[in-house]
């Protein structure tokens, strides 16, 4: 690669950094203004910050799973180089279009000497397992229309259909592909809990039943907001999505509170998984 299409490369995945921070610094302070803080008492808010800082450690299950299709793609890296380009592109996922962190990501690897083709593949490839480890969540959610469809029946139905999936993925994508997978269910088996659990600080008497219900309604609308054409990170999308799911379930007052503030989660944690991987050292982090 030429020198100078190499730095313009960098440029490009710098500046797109540049831009998806700026871009959640926005979002935080449009949020901000429709957070009624008086509500919340001193366990409200320490519930908050952790949600933040768990839902930030969960980013690593995103960036060991790009690892591991970047190793199914006969791409070779350091799992530190895999992490801290994941981390440091990943914001930019909040620029309008919904895709600039992957072009962010293309280019740092690009830039690093890595092969376009293989890199690309990879991306194409997390798209469609996270699509594919996200659709089964859908399984939890029918008892909330299907009252003949217990939650138990809804549970064993995920958990055969998850390992079918796997056992799959497995069978025709190798190793690779199915650790990649399993880091997916986990990263979304995480936000879903947390989304649960912020309802349960916000709501009254809120039953384990529910919780598995909010979970699976949570990827759910998260998915719908994944293939949205546009909408940065389903920005709008998944919560309106979140409201048409529990409306009349939840009081609206909580469901709307929990769906801010869940935004507000998911952008702190990313703005800290970002921090965390901008302090990795550059030489240790090579591909």
């Amino acid at each position: 690669m030429r020198p100078a299409l190499k730095q313009g490369l960098h440029w490009f995945g710098c500046t797109l950094a540049i831009a998806g921070v700026m871009f959640v610094i926005m979002h935080l302070y449009n949020f901000s203004a429709d957070i009624d803080v008086s509500r919340f008492g001193t366990g409200t808010w320490l519930g908050i910050i952790a949600f933040s800082w768990i839902y930030g450690l969960a980013n690593l299950m995103l960036a060991m799973a790009w690892w591991n299709l970047l190793e199914h793609f006969q791409v070779t890296v350091s799992g530190r180089w895999a992490i801290k380009t994941y981390g440091m592109t990943q914001l930019a996922k909040y620029t309008p279009g919904n895709i600039f962190h992957l072009a962010g990501r293309q280019a740092v690897g690009m830039a690093a000497g890595l092969p376009g083709w293989p890199m690309a593949k990879s991306a194409v490839g997390e798209l469609g397992l996270l699509s594919v480890a996200g659709a089964p969540f859908a399984i939890l959610v029918l008892p909330r229309w299907l009252p003949l469809f217990p939650l138990t029946w809804a549970a064993l139905a995920f958990a055969c259909t998850i390992s079918t999936i796997a056992l799959a993925v497995w069978q025709y994508c190798g190793a690779s592909a199915v650790r990649a997978f399993g880091w997916h269910c986990g990263f979304l088996a995480v936000s879903g809990l947390l989304f649960a659990g912020l309802v349960g600080l916000l709501a009254d008497n809120l039953n384990s039943l529910l919780v598995i219900e909010l979970c699976g309604a949570y990827i759910l609308a998260w998915l719908i907001g994944l293939v949205t054409p546009g909408a940065p990170a389903g920005a709008g999308v998944r919560e309106l999505a979140l409201l048409f799911f529990f409306k009349g379930v939840i009081g609206e007052t909580d469901l709307l509170m929990a769906v801010i503030l869940g935004r507000v989660i998911t952008v702190v944690g990313d703005l800290g998984f970002f921090g965390f991987t901008s302090l990795l050292k550059k030489r240790d982090s090579t591909p």
